[in-house]
């Protein structure tokens, strides 16, 4: 046997074949995996923004506490962080431990432009607490709104839009209704 020579040296790398049936395997688990990734996503982000919502009720009600137990007077909200009008972000401030509290996770460019991502139900303004009332409803706090996201960010569902109860329940359930 010479030196150059081998009995079998063969050096065997992927057929094109292969190279198309692991791609195609990848494309398949990207397929099916990026929908579970986005859904996982909207999931977070409105886990978020109820958690946000949350911490303002509890802002809210020791701003109640400071007050008489009366509502706030103020606008929905503001176009602008240079808008000088009382707004919720600004009221309670105070309050809460920081301005990322109204910044719902979901909200790519309103929160940046205004300060919040949210918006005062203005029809409670300057109410006493136990006078609280909605579209008819009277007494429940539980089905009146006091905050609510600025944009429907979280799709699906019965609201793409999360709400601040009167009773400081977060929900994206509506717990309301308007009647002709």
């Amino acid at each position: 046997m010479k030196s150059g020579d081998s009995s079998h040296s063969s050096r065997r790398g992927f057929t094109l074949t292969e190279i198309l049936v692991v791609l195609a395997i990848i494309v398949a688990l990207a397929g099916v995996a990026f929908p579970l990734v986005r859904s996982g996503i909207r999931a977070s982000h409105k886990a978020g923004c109820l958690s946000n919502l949350q911490q303002i009720g509890i802002g809210l009600e020791a701003y109640l506490q400071d007050n008489n137990q009366r509502m706030p007077e103020l606008e929905a909200g503001r176009k602008s962080r240079t808008e000088d009008i009382p707004v919720i972000e600004t009221l309670l401030e105070p309050y809460l431990r920081s301005e990322k509290v109204f910044h719902c996770p979901a909200d790519s460019e309103t929160f940046a432009a205004s300060g919040s991502s949210y918006l005062w139900n203005t029809t409670q303004n300057g109410l006493p607490r136990t006078k609280l009332s909605f579209f008819g409803e009277e007494g429940d706090p539980s089905r009146i709104p006091l905050v609510i996201d600025k944009e429907s960010w979280h799709g699906g569902g019965e609201s793409g839009s999360n709400f601040l109860y009167a009773d400081f329940s977060a929900t994206n359930r509506l717990k309301f209704s308007v009647s002709p």
